[in-house]
């Protein structure tokens, strides 16, 4: 059984069929599918004993008026226990994209008082290379959990706080979004939002952690892409879309030793948003 005391933020996909049938270990898939006319995009399997995790409708603040907005504690406890989550929970997330909104969960837990939980580097994808088996999606139903959430407010900034950031030299705000997004130069998907970035914020498109879209890559390459901004002992805010991919860079940040770190968690959807320039 692993020992709880030393689950790293990523886990391969080898280590994850070596431990299936650990006692305490729960796999959530959070993945964020779109229903589509084309049915092969729709994925239809999972991990074996993988219950599904609802980042945008169970896990987040639905009444809010932006997407993925942080829920509360008594939200993230109630939810999070009808998953089965206990106090010595072994969590692996993962999503079927590769690395993508998983990441997502992983800081939701940390943000909550929750540190056992890791992200399987290459999700799903990864997980069918390697031949290892899947199920049909469906319901693996646990008891209820005992974990009790405790959040941690320093995790996540807000709108007011990114006013602050934007103009505070100890602070560095890096964005997610691609080049062009970042830059105005393509429209954001969604409707109404104006395209643009938040002054004095630096852009490290997420897809420039993975290999190939699917596993984070070395450390060291890892680390040669926070030098390309200048990133230095400052508190480092990631913000992206909607909260989502700012948390590939957060994971990507914690990996090569940086901590000092914090979410945007309305990110550019509120800002474009609330602000005209």
């Amino acid at each position: 059984m692993a020992n709880l005391s030393t689950l790293e933020p990523l886990v391969s996909v080898e280590w994850l069929n070596n431990h299936l049938t650990d006692k305490n270990l729960l796999i959530f898939d959070a993945s964020m599918n779109k229903v589509t006319s084309n049915d092969n995009e729709i994925e239809n399997s999972q991990i074996p004993t993988a219950q599904y995790f609802d980042i945008k409708h169970v896990f987040s603040d639905t009444s809010a008026p932006f997407p993925s907005t942080v829920p509360s504690e008594q939200q993230f406890t109630r939810e999070a226990q009808k998953l089965g989550v206990n106090t010595d929970s072994i969590i692996v997330v993962y999503d079927d994209k590769g690395v993508y909104s998983s990441a997502r969960v992983r800081y939701l837990f940390k943000a909550f008082g929750f540190d056992n939980v890791a992200v399987l580097d290459g999700g799903l994808p990864e997980w069918k290379a390697a031949s290892y088996d899947v199920e049909e999606k469906k319901i693996n139903a646990k008891p209820k959990g005992n974990f009790i959430a405790t959040y941690s407010p320093e995790k996540f900034k807000f709108f007011d706080d990114i006013l602050e950031s934007s103009k505070n030299k100890n602070h560095l705000i890096i964005d997610a979004r691609s080049e062009n997004r970042f830059k105005g130069l393509a429209q954001e998907p969604r409707e109404g939002l104006r395209s643009g970035s938040i002054p004095n914020s630096v852009n490290i498109p997420f897809s420039k952690l993975l290999e190939n879209g699917y596993c984070f890559k070395s450390k060291e390459a890892i680390k040669k892409e926070f030098e390309t901004i200048n990133a230095k002992e400052q508190h480092l805010v990631f913000s992206c879309g909607s909260g989502i991919t700012a948390c590939i860079l957060a994971l990507g940040a914690e990996l090569i030793g940086k901590h000092d770190i914090s979410v945007y968690d309305g990110s550019w959807t509120e800002y474009g948003t609330l602000t005209t320039e």
